[in-house]
């Protein structure tokens, strides 16, 4: 498949993302995990433990195979964002809407052995600005990321399970940009639309030491997503635009959950503390096939651009309630710090620390069929930074997100 890439417009592939969790990972994944603000780990017990905590497959149902498809709807708020040197540089990002599928399944127990199979959409969604300032760095940019991953899960006992898999994940993004980069009225512009498909694996591990406790973890491993096609760069101050090989490499970083669920009666309480390493998101070097000999367009785009991110960390409470056989509440609760630094924030990701509030319920229609709904409010705090592009704050920023599944057993 051929690939048309804007090389400097890669600095935003995976900062382009999502508006509210760390950085642009997605981790809500399923009704539970909406529903319970991605506190799903120790307590996922249902079709999405395959992707989830594969490991928590050997406690289900020895006998039967669980299939679940799930839809979730995103939409984003638009992002103010006021500048102290000039009203002429403010801005609005557009309003964003997504829809999400995912699927999961689970097999029946083979001699201790369990299959699962997920496909998820972890990273992505997309930021766009129109006015000349924002835009002359972010006036689009998305991506799309589909993590393809089959697990096998072994019971070494009644108290302890371990579980692992490879992942495949699918990548295309778009992205562009078109502004003035010089107060001599220079511009440059970009454009690019590619796609790359990478590895990487996952692990966990689950304990029962009582019986109405599960403790938990698990481990999604660094993927750096290697990108590489055609780059198109151009300016005022050059005739024709520069078509060019180009590549760069950007991580899709690894992901520690640490979790613990017990159940009192009928209400289950799990508690999960997740770091995500985006510390190895140092910064972004760029490979071209040719010289950039153009001043405007190697000032722009020809050199490596610094980010620093540091390690995040997200607090997740979830709560599941079996109100009788038929009816089952869940709510939760999550607080999630930004991995970027005031330095290196910028347009294509105005992102901040953000609390998530959510509420789910689950209706069993049959003995063979649920039915599932998540609702997820996430509120990101102001945040005023000073650096080499921001001078000024960025204000309301929030999502929505409703989730909606069914689950077949059989």
């Amino acid at each position: 498949m051929k690939k048309t890439i804007s090389v400097v417009a890669l600095t935003a592939l995976l900062t382009a993302g999502s508006a509210w969790a760390s950085g642009y990972r997605i981790p809500e994944q399923s009704v539970d995990s909406t529903a319970k603000s991605g506190a799903n780990i120790a307590s996922a017990t249902d079709a999405d433990a395959s992707y989830f905590n594969p490991a928590n497959m050997s406690w289900m149902a020895a006998d039967t195979w669980q299939v679940a498809g799930d839809l979730t709807y995103i939409h984003l708020s638009s992002i103010t964002y006021t500048d102290d040197r000039s009203a002429t540089m403010n801005g609005e990002s557009e309003k964003e809407n997504f829809l999400l599928p995912t699927v999961f399944m689970v097999s029946p127990d083979y001699n201790n052995f369990r299959f699962g199979f997920s496909v998820t959409a972890p990273y992505g969604l997309s930021k766009r600005w129109n006015q000349p300032f924002p835009r002359t760095f972010s006036e689009e940019y998305s991506l799309k990321v589909f993590d393809i991953n089959p697990t096998i899960s072994y019971k070494l006992c009644d108290y302890f399970s371990i579980a692992a898999g490879p992942r495949l994940l699918y990548s295309s993004a778009k992205v562009s940009s078109n502004g003035v980069v010089s107060p001599k009225g220079y511009t440059a512009s970009r454009f690019m639309e590619g796609d790359t498909t990478e590895l990487g694996w996952n692990a966990a591990l689950s304990a029962r030491p009582m019986k109405n406790m599960t403790l938990a973890v698990t481990y999604r491993s660094e993927v750096d997503l290697g990108l590489d096609g055609d780059a198109l760069l151009g300016s005022n101050t050059q005739g024709t635009p520069v078509a060019t090989g180009g590549s760069v490499t950007i991580p899709a970083p690894a992901v520690l959950s640490l979790s613990g669920a017990y159940t009192f009666d009928k209400l289950t309480v799990d508690l999960t503390w997740d770091r995500t390493y985006w510390s190895d998101y140092e910064n972004i070097t760029f490979l071209y096939d040719a010289v950039l000999t153009n001043p405007v367009l190697a000032g722009s785009f020809g050199r490596p651009i610094v980010k620093n991110w540091e390690d995040s960390d997200a607090y997740r409470l979830g709560l599941s309630y079996a109100l009788n056989e038929t009816w089952a509440l869940m709510a939760g609760f999550a607080y999630d710090k930004t991995p970027v630094p005031d330095a290196t924030l910028g347009f294509e990701l105005p992102d901040s620390d953000a609390y998530l509030y959510s509420v789910g319920v689950r209706y069993q229609l049959s003995k063979q069929m649920e039915l599932g709904a998540g609702y997820l409010y996430d509120y990101k705090k102001s945040r005023t930074v000073t650096n080499a592009i921001v001078d000024g704050t960025f204000t309301d920023s929030t999502a929505h997100l409703l989730t909606v599944g069914l689950t077949y057993t059989f």
